[in-house]
């Protein structure tokens, strides 16, 4: 690869990678302090801008919300908590040599009446300006990391924190409607009137709601820590095999049963079990009463837990236009290779190769197959007898946006095949439930042609051949070049042999001279 920029098309549908560029590099390092009702966190994005992968991430629950209700006050010792945190995040942002931290405070420092007081002490004592956010911005920025992972999703964004929850409606890719309520936990906790007034109250908030925002029945995207602990537990009730919360699909009846199963459970045991912290548990029992609410007024097509929010919509707003385009899949993947790929660029040629397999497919598949080809080669590192369960449970466990549970499940099963030509035995077998079986077989035969396509291996535009694909006959015929007759070994025969098994085809070489 000499490094001569190539035009947009000659990568295909997906477009050139910009994460080289400038305006790109330029939010690859960036800090993030978030300080809500419950927690105070610091997040560093790092790498490949548009798919946000998490340099440093850390939480301290400071419940600086819990009592505002009654007293109008932030709690006194979650306030000292988090002044000693901020501390904290300030130093380590020295130490990583960022160029500033970005910070913003949600409901309870707006609310509280010592807010004000608060942001002047952490300016006092750590030179950081904090920007108090109203309940709209909120609902815009949750929104907006919501698009961050789903580009162009159509839905209904609500994201819950200590002391508010917020509604936001998303089409095409751009935020619309949006508003602010007071359904956070800690006020639910200091309404008068016990369980009866507290109902009483859900259900005049989310009819005041449902007036505002009016139908909303597309998916319902869920946003906050509460809602991700009540998806851990739906986990667990199901014993669901994949512990990934991002994209993970839950359905108003499972609300319902989940919500049920909480109120029959022992809460200790289950914090323990869901690996939740106990303070967030607390908070747990109050949130599903307000889940349940949430669905039944709004009664979403599906519901999809996001692990992208406010944060995430702060680097999103950082974000060119033209970047926020792009395919936070694809451009995670191109970063993955450029990184740790031993030959990069290779990717792009194995896409184009294995194509003739794939060219009836959909563009939901195609998508699957470039991310795959991009990702074939970043584990070599791992020991060659373990490579095939590395590249499995790295791809089923990656911090990837915009990719379904089932569709990782996919992709892990065909780089397992790309070093394996067989997935018995692997220790997977829970987490292959969740494709079908015809999934499974073009997971194997995408994983087998990269498999037999890595033999051919060559530098920037040598031509590696050509496959030609005839499903009728089931007759998969490979074109070589003269220069490249040397690669196709007896390995490489070896491989062609199996990927032809695996689409029940014959197959046969043809060395053709270089033109």
């Amino acid at each position: 690869m000499d490094g001569t920029p190539e035009p947009a098309r000659d990568w295909g549908p997906f477009g050139r990678p910009l994460f080289n560029e400038p305006d790109a590099r330029a939010l690859s390092r960036v800090g993030v302090v978030d300080v809500g009702s419950n927690s105070v966190r610091l997040v560093v994005f790092d790498g490949a801008a548009r798919s946000p992968a998490y340099f440093y991430n850390e939480k301290i629950m400071c419940a600086l919300g819990a009592g505002l209700s009654e007293t109008g006050r932030l709690n006194p010792v979650g306030r000292r908590r988090a002044l000693a945190a901020i501390r904290r995040f300030q130093r380590l942002a020295a130490g990583m040599a960022l160029k500033g931290l970005t910070a913003v405070a949600t409901a309870a420092v707006r609310q509280a009446e010592d807010g004000p007081d608060f942001c002047e002490e952490i300016l006092h004592e750590t030179n950081l300006t904090i920007h108090v956010i109203d309940g709209t911005e909120e609902a815009r920025l949750s929104a907006q990391g919501v698009l961050l992972g789903w580009p162009g999703s159509y839905g209904l964004v609500c994201d819950i924190g200590g002391s508010s929850m917020e509604l936001a409606e998303i089409n095409d890719g751009e935020v619309g409607r949006r508003v602010s309520s007071s359904l956070g936990p800690f006020k639910l906790r200091d309404v008068k009137g016990g369980k009866k007034g507290r109902k009483a109250f859900i259900n005049e908030t989310l009819d005041e709601l449902h007036a505002q925002m009016g139908r909303q029945k597309n998916r319902l995207f869920l946003v906050g820590g509460s809602w991700r602990a009540i998806a851990r537990i739906d986990m667990e009730r199901r014993k669901y095999p994949l512990h990934v919360l991002h994209e993970y699909r839950m359905s108003g009846k499972a609300v319902r049963e989940t919500a049920q199963y909480i109120s029959k459970a022992d809460l200790d045991h289950l914090r323990q079990c869901c690996g939740i912290s106990a303070s967030r548990m607390e908070l747990v029992p109050l949130a599903i009463e307000v889940l349940k609410g949430v669905v039944r007024r709004f009664k979403p097509h599906d519901i999809a837990i996001s692990s992208y929010g406010i944060r995430e919509g702060m680097l999103y707003e950082q974000m060119p236009e033209r970047l926020r385009d792009l395919d936070p899949l694809i451009e995670a993947c191109r970063f993955a290779e450029v990184k740790d790929a031993r030959i990069p660029g290779f990717g792009k040629a194995l896409y184009h190769f294995i194509m003739p397999l794939f060219k009836s497919a959909n563009d939901d598949r195609k998508r699957l197959v470039k991310a795959a080809c991009l990702l074939h080669d970043v584990s070599w590192r791992a020991h060659p007898d373990y490579r095939a369960q590395t590249c499995f449970d790295n791809t089923t466990r990656a911090n990837l946006g915009g990719l379904k549970h089932s569709e990782r499940i996919f992709i892990g099963l065909a780089l397992l095949y790309r070093y394996r030509n067989k997935r018995e035995g692997t220790g997977f077998d829970a987490l292959q439930t969740l494709i079908g079986e015809e999934d499974k077989r073009q997971a194997e035969i995408l994983g087998k042609s990269m498999r037999f396509g890595a033999m051919l291996w060559m530098q920037g535009t040598e031509d590696m051949g050509k496959l030609k694909w005839r499903p009728k006959k089931r007759e998969l015929n490979l074109l070589l070049p003269k220069s490249a007759e040397p690669l196709f070994g007896e390995v490489a025969a070896a491989r062609l042999k199996s990927l032809a098994n695996a689409l029940n085809a014959t197959s046969t070489v043809k060395i053709r001279p270089d033109i």
